[in-house]
């Protein structure tokens, strides 16, 4: 890393005055959703981020390379690092210890002076005093460099006690153990699987630094504490490889550059694959930037520069008989862009669209040079890759007639709405809802059920599409996929980007997917959740699609009657209403398909927003939907295979 030599000299004044304080910790916990995002699962994840981004922070200045994150027995987590360990010295403004400050005030911390910290993900310095006012219990631990191990412990961000000495030490670093607010939280349980993703793409993002998560709640066959490690030698270009492992190479090489350009630090490595969509992925200080940015525009421009130049100067393209575009130059292709920025100018605390301008070009160029370089010296994996652009151009031609049909249909035009669709009377798409209903039979049901005000329904006939297989063309002819554009009014193409989905007509803001509770319906709403994801995944981002959750059984005793949603309910219900009779007394029905509820049952167990479960879907880590999504439904059985065997215990099967 360029800037760590300068980094060590900066050691030695890392100390108490290097923190600076830009306003006290106000309305943290009456507000959360402003400084986490919000207080789902999602949030109280976020919490860990926080803590984790400072010992990152420490890394990326060169003074840390050991990051290690536990989960215990009581939910709560711990995140220790070898650092230079957070000052605990008086600070002059505030009067009080460094530690106190950065603990309890928000926007304090060294990533305001450069001298401190040359780049830092957490920019606005809320993390670790929000996630302190968050949390019932938090103690910091520091093993100073002046050979003490200092501590101090907080209640809802208010310190129990003054930071005091509790030992000596010979190892530098910070221990922070926090125990998240129950009562902010919706829902208070750690998924490791989430967790350890994230510490994954740290590591592929931050080469050379050794993450671990251990999970104190679980053990594994043979009664070890589940635990992962990670630690990536190749960084982005391991990443891709990551990333591509279930899809069909194209070429087999990873293009990587790592380097420098105008003051900024960029990494990209990318491939291409025999699939048609693009997956790129981009960073900002180890920051997803999902909307993408400066950084993201700089790349596609140099790519497509690049390619382009090549493919003109070789011929292939003299054939021809319409233009190439940017689009085509992406199909099948895989990229991860990560570059450190000094000041970087987020649109609002999401992080999720980089501003500055300065960027563009330093990563145009970058990319431009690797590319020029690879071509080059690769004359055969060149040609293949122009090969893949011209069916792409063919392809994206063929597509274009079926896509005007999709564009025509819609309902502005006056050609209506899908004959399958039953509307509801609300203008107001805020306040719509459609079901996307899975079958003929159940459409029936749902329809005589529904509330007509404000909620549509579009029965879908069987198994929609592999969109994760098929070529563009063939997406967009088939007739499910062309009736969802139509109903739910959105267009393809924006102003900035042709492949983007334009939102601004959509008629319904709660999409909502409903199937049978059995294996076929669980499939049925994996197709459509990887078309949503991979056509439309601006309504995955933006909140708008939700899976409907209908109940696995009915128990029933005389008159009395329960619907559960789980074994465990079923068991319980069972319990409470065989009092001191026999079990068979009381009736258990299993649905197996929404068509074996009457209307009034589905409307009072799915549909009824007043009692009905629906769970939204979103997006965590883009990289590893997308690995995900490529794993269940592309070709390649092996590691699909892998998947359903290690995650086999989670599965309910009828037998």
């Amino acid at each position: 890393m360029s800037d760590q030599d300068t980094s060590k000299e900066n050691n030695k004044d890392y100390s108490a005055s290097n923190i600076q304080v830009l306003e006290g910790l106000e309305a943290v916990r009456k507000r959360p959703a402003m400084y986490i995002g919000d207080v789902g699962v999602r949030g109280l994840h976020h919490l860990v981020y926080e803590v984790v981004d400072n010992s990152i922070d420490e890394a990326l200045a060169g003074h840390c390379d050991q990051i290690d994150v536990t989960i215990h027995e009581d939910n709560s987590i711990s995140v220790k690092d070898n650092g230079r360990g957070i000052p605990v010295g008086m600070h002059e403004k505030e009067g009080k210890s460094a530690l106190e400050v950065v603990m309890t005030v928000l926007h304090a911390g060294g990533k305001f002076d450069k001298d401190t910290y040359k780049v830092s993900g957490g920019l606005h310095g809320v993390g670790v005093s929000c996630v302190n006012a968050l949390s019932t219990k938090l103690i910091a631990t520091v093993h100073s460099k002046d050979g003490k191990v200092y501590q101090q412990e907080y209640g809802i961000g208010v310190p129990k006690y003054d930071v005091k000495s509790i030992g000596t030490t010979d190892i530098t670093g910070t221990i922070v153990q926090f125990w998240p607010d129950e009562s902010i939280f919706d829902e208070n349980v750690y998924n490791y699987d989430t967790l350890s993703a994230r510490l994954r793409e740290l590591a592929f993002l931050n080469k050379g630094i050794n993450l671990s998560i251990t999970d104190e709640r679980n053990q594994d066959d043979e009664g070890n504490l589940i635990k992962d490690e990670f630690f990536s030698e190749g960084g982005l270009s391991e990443f891709v490889s990551f990333l591509d492992e279930s899809r069909e190479q194209l070429i087999p090489d990873v293009i990587y550059m790592d380097g420098e350009k105008s003051g900024v630090p960029v990494e990209v490595a990318i491939t291409y694959n025999t699939s048609y969509s693009e997956n790129v992925h981009s960073y900002v200080n180890n920051i997803n930037t999902h909307e993408g940015g400066t950084h993201l525009s700089g790349f596609r421009r140099g790519l497509t520069r690049t390619l382009k130049k090549y493919a003109d100067e070789s011929g292939m393209l003299a054939k021809l008989k319409f233009d190439i575009n940017g689009d085509d130059f992406r199909e099948g292709l895989t990229a991860v862009v990560s570059v450190k920025v000094a000041e970087p100018q987020f649109e609002g605390q999401t992080k999720t669209k980089l501003g500055n301008k300065e960027v563009i070009g330093a990563v145009d160029v970058s990319v431009g040079e690797m590319l020029t370089n690879y071509l080059e010296e690769h004359p055969k994996e060149a040609k293949i890759i122009v090969q893949k652009v011209i069916l792409a151009a063919q392809a994206r031609h063929a597509a274009r007639k079926a896509k005007e049909m999709v564009q025509r249909k819609n309902v502005m035009s006056g050609s209506g709405l899908p004959g399958k669709l039953a509307d509801c009377s609300e203008k107001d798409a805020s306040k719509c809802e459609i079901y996307l209903v899975e079958g003929d039979s159940a459409g029936g049901t749902a329809k005589q059920g529904r509330d007509r005000k404000f909620q549509a329904i579009m029965p879908l006939r069987g198994k929609i599409l592999n969109v994760e297989k098929a070529m563009q063309h063939k997406i967009f002819e088939n007739e499910e996929i062309k009736n969802i554009y139509t109903a739910l009014g959105v267009k393809l193409g924006t102003e900035e980007d042709a492949k983007a989905l334009d939102v601004s007509s959509l008629r319904y803001h709660k999409v909502i997917i409903m199937c049978d509770a059995d294996v076929d319906g669980s499939h049925i709403e994996t197709l459509i959740l990887t078309f949503f994801f991979r056509h439309m995944k601006e309504l995955v981002e933006g909140g708008n699609i939700y899976i409907a959750t209908p109940p696995l059984y009915l128990v029933k005793k005389g008159s009395q009657s329960k619907y559960c949603w789980s074994d465990d309910e079923r068991d319980a219900a069972i319990n409470e209403m065989r009092g001191s009779g026999k079990e068979t007394s009381v009736g258990v029905q299993r649905y197996k398909g929404l068509g074996e509820m009457n209307a009034e049952q589905l409307w009072s167990t799915t549909m009824d927003p007043e009692r009905r479960t629906l769970r939204q879907v979103n997006v965590d880590s883009a990289a590893e939907a997308d690995r995900v999504f490529s794993m269940l439904m592309g070709d390649d059985v092996p590691p699909r295979r892998d998947f359903i065997e290690r995650n086999a215990k989670y599965a309910n099967v009828d037998i």
